[in-house]
């Protein structure tokens, strides 16, 4: 089975699609993309071949395409929406416990961030569908078991007895891990999982003592990487010639000053970070610590133990960003950083993935029109971001991940998401409308110039993410499908 670098370069850089039709995107024009409409035919798997069908998430496929005037956005709507639960899920009875293993597409892994992430955007049903319920558990339950296979890894098989190709990665691998790239977000995202169907359904049954047991390991391996007093347990080498999979000095990476915040040696692109406090992820680590504290404060669920531990880690990340995630920018005044050392350094882009700086209102780590977000974003979104790119295919971020001029789709739908100007919204759709190339799915990324330059073909999170972007439109923004020339 490949990772996702390795996929990318045995298959080459991109992938071929046709063209798209064409669209205004954020106020350009283009005649490349101009051929006569088309019947829209479903790119969904036969019914018998589907791994999962929820009654609920059909209904709203149903429902909301009736709201939607663009037909190939339409198509479009139904193709993505369902993909994880079409294509990527695995769900069976283990020990009288729902447990499902959810791949990312086209890598049959599982990583805790991917699964999440594909799974979120169906928690809104899952009071009215009482076996989506049981498959969002499900993921919930075998999280946890990874977690205390191994909280370091970010990727994992099914099979615990399964021996990764990168064996020989230059850590502590073991079976059942696909691979060890620690990530702050990787621990993160199980609990945004978890509290989030809690709040949507009231069922404590999850938090079982093997879920609690994974939190303990959590809060652990948080505290470990805060770097108090030692580097702690984790290193990681691979070797290999593309540079942001390896990490310097040892294994270690760059030196940090402790300073409250959490290292992540990885970012959630799976590529090495510059300087090992990646703001993105100790925001969101700030976040679902706060979630820990309100489930274990609940008078069921009460460990006074565990919410001391999490406030205490909490307090300390919030002041470690208070004092070194925030920077003055010469152009724009005061902004999140990306990364920073504790020492006074910073480095300043942001990246494709969930999360990023533009990412975090979704992630509920900081409020859309909070005057710090604002200004972070117009950094983000501009020039002054080496990884933000604009061409004849329209704009968006990309990151190393992919290599140069490469813009994320996924980073236009959190563009979306975040946005509160109808406008905005509307321009990123029409772009995302017209990066899919003819294939009905969202992919990982494509070139700024020509959307039939793309990687990734099966992506479940991107065409999910792109599902609930719409979903999030037809509650707050309906008048915007009603445009059929989106």
């Amino acid at each position: 089975m490949q990772s996702r670098r390795k996929f990318i370069r045995n298959t080459g850089i991109f992938s071929a699609g046709l063209l798209a039709l064409q669209t205004d995107v954020f106020g350009m024009q283009s005649d490349a993309f101009n051929f006569a409409l088309k019947d829209f035919i479903s790119k969904r798997p036969p019914l018998a071949e589907r791994k999962f069908t929820s009654k609920a998430v059909e209904a709203a496929i149903t429902r909301i395409k009736k709201q939607i005037a663009n037909p190939e956005l339409a198509w479009l709507f139904e193709n993505c929406f369902p993909n994880t639960l079409d294509t990527t899920v695995d769900f069976e009875i283990i020990d009288g416990k729902p447990d499902t293993y959810v791949i990312t597409g086209d890598i049959d892994a599982m990583w805790l961030r991917d699964s999440t992430a594909q799974i979120w955007p169906y928690i809104p049903f899952v009071k009215e569908d009482k076996k989506l319920a049981e498959l969002v558990k499900g993921v919930i339950n075998r999280q946890a078991k990874c977690i205390l296979l191994d909280p370091y890894a970010n990727a994992f098989y099914k099979d615990f007895t399964k021996v990764s190709e990168w064996k020989n990665d230059m850590t502590k691998m073991q079976p059942g891990i696909h691979e060890r790239k620690w990530e702050i977000d990787s621990l993160c995202y199980p609990i945004r999982l978890a509290h989030g169907y809690w709040k949507e359904t009231g069922d404590l049954s999850l938090f079982d003592s093997k879920w609690k047991e994974a939190m303990l390991l959590v809060l652990q391996t948080f505290k470990e990487q805060q770097r108090w007093h030692d580097k702690g347990p984790y290193t990681f080498q691979r070797e290999t010639a593309w540079a942001t999979d390896g990490v310097p000095l040892g294994g270690y990476g760059y030196p940090v000053k402790p300073c409250g915040l959490i290292v992540s040696t990885f970012r959630p692109s799976d590529d090495s970070t510059l300087f090992g406090y990646l703001i993105p992820s100790n925001m969101f680590a700030i976040e679902v610590l706060g979630y820990l504290i309100e489930i274990f404060s609940l008078p069921s669920m009460l460990d006074k133990d565990l919410v001391a531990k999490a406030k205490e880690l909490r307090e300390q990340v919030q002041k470690g960003l208070e004092e070194n995630g925030i920077i003055d920018h010469p152009k724009f005044g005061k902004i999140i950083a990306f990364e920073v050392n504790g020492y006074g350094s910073f480095h300043m882009m942001d990246d494709a993935n969930v999360p990023s700086l533009l990412s975090l209102p979704y992630l509920g780590a900081i409020e859309p029109d909070n005057p710090l977000y604002l200004n972070t974003r117009k950094v983000v979104l501009s020039e002054n971001n080496p990884f933000f790119y604009k061409g004849k295919a329209g704009e968006g971020v990309g990151g190393p991940h992919t290599g140069a001029d490469t813009i994320w789709p996924m980073s236009i739908v959190l563009r979306a998401i975040t946005s509160v100007d109808e406008t905005e919204i509307k321009n990123c759709i029409s772009n995302l409308i017209k990066t899919n190339a003819d294939t009905g799915f969202m992919h990982e990324s494509f070139h700024k110039d020509d959307v039939t330059k793309f990687t990734r073909k099966w992506f479940a999170w991107a065409n999910t993410l792109f599902g609930e972007m719409i979903v999030h439109t037809s509650n707050k923004y309906p008048q915007i499908l009603k445009d059929k020339n989106i």
